[in-house]
């Protein structure tokens, strides 16, 4: 197989931690990992139960966790929080009762941080994946990117590294090799919509209160793939800048600042052109404080690390 090269700057990038994906003082729990990117999207996901798996895991996830663990920003605070309700090694599978209760976002920051750590290169994508229905419905959804010397960056969705989630959920990929076309980056997913193939009302969050959909989601999932690429790896439910509430409230102009972002973070845009466009553009750079519009505790001014 050829050996393929990532840019030195892009590497050594990718490779860092961000305050994010920093473990911080907790590094030496890291010690005993596998190097495997396999193995350690298993390990994340032994980790973490998603808000929505109670069932799945035959687990009452408690009020509070349910409503507050996802709302950790940051990986060090997410491993206290695993190793409070056990401090075994990592590697040790816990029972659900033991585990983070987070969503998409945070089985791929974890197994991100675990990667970077080991020196791959890996950033986490803002995205829809149409493998959770059966109906063509493209989920909001974070899944993990990580640099592979013989294919370049690959999907990787740490969620599936778990039978029981493969069987309520049976995919015929490898969830570390997740098609493009299953999982659509959001620029990938927005260029789609905009040329016509692909129905905006099918993209987003299908809620039984009313659906999360449209050309306004996707665009704010442009913004969080955008910030993630620059290791600013946001809450899903953060908000900042120049978007939209609903289709009703698109405009050309803000059409236009997004079909340039989704050029430029699709999976032909360059290293240089990401880092560029959220340095320059004021309207999708992340600012030092966020609104962020929890799902269960409400909306809230947020100020990030620095």
């Amino acid at each position: 197989m050829p050996n393929l090269s990532l840019p030195p700057d892009a590497a050594a990038f990718y490779t860092s931690h961000s305050p994010f994906s920093d473990p911080g003082d907790l590094a030496p729990l890291y010690a005993a990992l596998p190097a495997d990117p396999r193995e350690l999207a298993r390990v994340a996901r032994d980790l973490m139960v998603h808000r929505l798996e109670g069932d799945l895991f035959e687990y009452a996830i408690p009020r509070d966790r349910l409503h507050n663990d996802a709302e950790t920003r940051y990986v060090d605070d997410i491993l206290r929080i695993v190793i409070a309700r056990n401090d075994a090694p990592l590697s040790q599978r816990r029972e659900p009762g033991e585990r983070f209760v987070g969503i998409c976002r945070d089985f791929a920051l974890l197994h991100c941080s675990f990667l970077r750590h080991v020196g791959i290169p890996a950033r986490i994508r803002s995205g829809f994946a149409d493998y959770f229905g059966e109906d063509g419905f493209h989920f909001d959804h974070v899944v993990t990117e990580y640099w592979d010397p013989a294919r370049g960056w690959l999907l990787a969705d740490p969620e599936l590294a778990d039978p029981l989630v493969l069987k309520a959920h049976p995919v015929s990929f490898d969830h570390m090799d997740v098609p493009r076309d299953r999982f659509q980056v959001a620029g990938d997913a927005w260029r789609r919509i905009r040329a016509g193939g692909a129905d905006p009302e099918s993209y987003g969050l299908p809620l039984p209160e009313g659906p999360l959909v449209g050309e306004w989601f996707v665009a704010g999932n442009i913004r969080l793939d955008l910030a993630a690429l620059n290791k600013v790896e946001m809450l899903l439910w953060d908000v900042w800048g120049v978007g939209a509430g609903s289709d009703g409230e698109m405009t050309d102009a803000i059409r236009e600042l997004y079909d340039g972002a989704a050029q430029v973070t699709a999976e032909d845009g360059s290293f240089t052109a990401v880092r560029e466009l959220f340095a320059e553009n004021d309207g999708l750079r992340t600012p030092q404080t966020v609104t962020s519009l929890a799902p269960f505790n409400g909306p809230s001014e947020v100020t990030l690390r620095g």
